[in-house]
């Protein structure tokens, strides 16, 4: 097992027995569920990060916008100011476009706002997220009817289905599909805190699907299958790089704030990328300007020809950031990107199991 904190090992068997009564509550029913009127698709994981959650979010908004659904994405918003009291106990729509949407609504959320174009609804209570996505839905379709004055007895319903990000273990919300991804490094983690892993892998029972990379399936799709129930599907997705025109010179400085940047950095040297220095920051890290100075001392003493960095990580970087960054070269950005290897079956198995 691997142990990213030596100290959490004491505190490993005190979090596992938590996880055990809450699992028992839950069988028991006396744990509240609540109900949405559309079918809600849960994307998690085993991990508390690093999983590429997003990526099959936005994969998955996608394909289903593609199919006619009305798509909306359900999340906390986590690395976002909880100072600001609408946002903290109240669900707001995701505003893009904002300057400061990042920190007000999260990195992710604004993302996957940005990459969709679907709402996205940001609350620390999914149920009332949803239950805002579902009204401002139908508020559209009403006022679409009272606006082309068609006489009508009702509106036609809303073919709407709820994409709930991270949400394996939030069960306080009733889901059609639990869909959960799964990478090679999970299946060797330690339990929280000594790892990364918040169940044991023995929780993969509750997935209807788990969805494997491409690359790591022909490894760990036996295992997975031997934790699965009967009747679960297995998925692979293929992950890629893709950068913004241009590059950023022969020898970029890399930097992010992500749950597992070697992964980047791997991806990075994948592409043929020769990097002058890399720099981790916390996953969901505010920048600051300090940050960007930082940066431009060590890539001026490494000799870097730029900059390379996320999506996730650029939509937090403002005007001035970037403008600081540039004093050394062009700034970079690698978009993750997730394709389902069989796109159709994808789109098959969900329409079904929504049915």
């Amino acid at each position: 097992m691997r142990a990213r904190r030596w100290w959490g090992w004491p505190l490993v068997p005190i979090y596992a027995v938590g996880l055990m009564a809450r699992d028992w509550l839950r069988r028991l029913g006396w744990l509240r569920v609540r109900r949405l009127e559309w079918p809600v698709i849960s994307v998690g994981s085993l991990s508390a990060g690093g999983a590429g959650k997003t990526p099959v979010v936005i994969a998955l908004a996608e394909l289903l916008n593609g199919r006619g659904w009305h798509v909306d994405v359900l999340t906390r918003g986590y690395g976002r100011d909880s100072s600001d009291a609408n946002l903290k106990d109240f669900a707001a729509q995701v505003v893009p476009d904002l300057d400061d949407a990042a920190s007000r609504y999260g990195d992710e959320p604004t993302l996957i706002a940005r990459k969709t174009g679907v709402p996205v609804w940001v609350s620390t209570n999914r149920f009332f997220a949803g239950k805002g996505a579902e009204d401002f839905a139908t508020e559209d379709v009403w006022n679409f009817v009272s606006e082309t004055e068609v006489e009508v007895c009702a509106a036609a319903p809303v073919r709407g289905v709820h994409l709930l990000d991270d949400g394996f273990q939030h069960w306080g919300l009733a889901r059609a599909v639990d869909v959960v991804l799964v990478t090679e490094e999970d299946l060797e983690e330690a339990l929280l805190p000594a790892g990364n892993r918040r169940e044991p892998l023995g929780a993969l029972r509750r997935a209807d699907v788990v969805v494997l990379r491409e690359a790591e399936r022909e490894q760990v799709e036996a295992r997975v299958r031997g934790l699965m129930r009967a009747g679960s599907a297995v998925w692979s997705v293929r992950r890629e790089l893709r950068f913004t025109e241009g590059g950023a010179g022969a020898r970029p400085l890399a930097f992010c704030a992500i749950a597992r940047p070697e992964g980047f950095w791997a991806m990075l040297k994948d592409a043929g990328c020769q990097l002058a220095e890399i720099v981790a920051f916390g996953d969901h890290h505010a920048y600051a300007m300090v940050d960007m100075v930082r940066m431009v001392a060590m890539a001026k003493e490494c000799g870097a020809t730029g900059f390379i960095t996320t999506e996730k990580d650029t939509v937090k970087l403002t005007d001035a950031m970037m403008e600081r960054l540039r004093e050394v070269g062009p700034v970079c950005v690698a978009g993750l990107t997730a394709r389902f290897e069989n796109e159709a079956g994808v789109v098959r198995e969900l329409e079904a199991r929504l049915r």
